[in-house]
């Protein structure tokens, strides 16, 4: 039984995972390197890009500052 056409568009929307496992070079160590491409149109990252961030700091009992957006 195949996918729904509604399940395939849903998964070429998700993140293309790869993952390599490989020697280092001097044998020393193994590698694993995990790359995610997620593929969106200009216009989105336009949007993120130029949309207005409200930003807040706020001091915690110790002073501390941090940056709420």
């Amino acid at each position: 039984m195949g996918l729904s056409n509604r399940k395939e568009e849903q998964l070429r929307k998700m993140p293309q995972v790869a993952s390599r496992v490989f020697k280092s070079q001097d044998g020393r160590f193994i590698v694993h390197k995990t790359t995610l491409t997620d593929i969106k149109p200009v216009g989105y990252y336009d949007k993120v890009v130029h949309s207005p961030v409200a930003e807040e700091i706020v001091a915690d009992e110790e002073g501390l500052q941090e940056v709420m957006l």
